[in-house]
């Protein structure tokens, strides 16, 4: 930097932190692209990060927010980790520089989707997607950041507070609480409704559909009752539905299975009362564990 005094750049230099993330590995799914990266922190522990390839223009950094996840989602790996331990704004940030210095493609987009409920250590979040979205960091738009949220109230009240210029995503998992209950125990102390309610109003500060990512799982959320709840949950609220697979994960339910072609039909079908778009996310990199809920921090 020609335009900084030659002895502040010296000082800057010495006071510089070193990085606290060691790349250990890194697998890529030869299917299609999907790379996953293991980091071993600096005060114990492991994580890992997702690239993911975007129209072979360029790529997305799946990032996590903590070492595990203590909301106990059972079609998560995450959550038979133990209990969690909040990353630090710089091992967010870390994670995206190094995705970003072994890609090939330039990186313009972040997602945390990774490891962690992002909004039980929403202060760090936000302070990393900050840095990532200035000018003297990687600039990546504000828009094309994404948190996800299994639906904690009092992050969400933040966020309504703070409106930060991110996307937002709220998982669903099932519009009847009782079967939200059986495979996400947030639904007890966070309900659905007053979940979406909230996730709503932080979306329309944006002037935004909200997301809601709805993980299907064959024989037990993808009925016309699912889909009747669903409709009867978002009323006149501008929503997006994103369909995902559930992947192959050992939960004290046993191993979930994703609908076949003609379940998933119906229930399309049946969602088309909705009067929104609902759209079929791909969730990559099932060869190496990459796949959303598969990441468990083992390489």
């Amino acid at each position: 930097m020609p335009q900084v005094r030659r002895e502040i750049a010296r000082a800057a230099a010495e006071q510089q932190a070193p990085p606290s993330l060691r790349l250990i590995s890194e697998r890529s799914d030869s299917d299609d692209g999907f790379t996953k990266v293991l980091f071993e922190l600096e005060r114990g522990g492991r994580i890992e990060a997702v690239r993911i390839p975007i129209h072979d223009t360029h790529h997305v950094a799946c990032v996590s927010s903590q070492t595990s996840c203590a909301l106990g989602c059972t079609f998560c790996a995450t959550a038979s980790l133990g209990r969690p331990r909040n990353l630090r704004t710089e091992e967010m940030v870390e994670q995206v520089l190094a995705i970003r210095d072994r890609s090939k493609l330039p990186v313009k987009g972040v997602v945390f989707m990774g490891m962690g409920e992002p909004l039980s250590n929403l202060e760090a979040v936000l302070k990393a997607s900050r840095i990532l979205s200035t000018g003297g960091g990687p600039n990546i738009s504000g828009g094309a950041i994404t948190i996800s949220t299994a639906g904690l109230l009092p992050g969400l009240r933040r966020l309504e507070e703070a409106r930060p210029p991110f996307r937002l995503i709220l998982s669903v998992g099932s519009a009847i609480p009782e079967k939200r209950l059986e495979i996400m125990p947030i639904e007890r102390q966070h309900p659905l409704r007053e979940t979406f309610a909230a996730a709503a109003r932080v979306a329309a500060t944006r002037r935004r559909r909200l997301t809601l990512a709805y993980v299907m799982i064959s024989g037990f959320n993808t009925g016309p009752e699912d889909a009747r709840a669903l409709k009867q949950l978002v009323g006149d609220t501008p929503v997006i539905v994103d369909l995902l697979d559930v992947n192959p994960v050992e939960s004290v339910h046993g191993r979930f299975v994703p609908p076949d072609s003609k379940e998933l039909g119906h229930f399309r079908d049946a969602l088309r009362d909705l009067g929104a778009p609902v759209v079929r996310r791909y969730s990559g990199g099932r060869n190496v564990e990459a796949a959303c809920g598969m990441l468990a921090g083992t390489g």
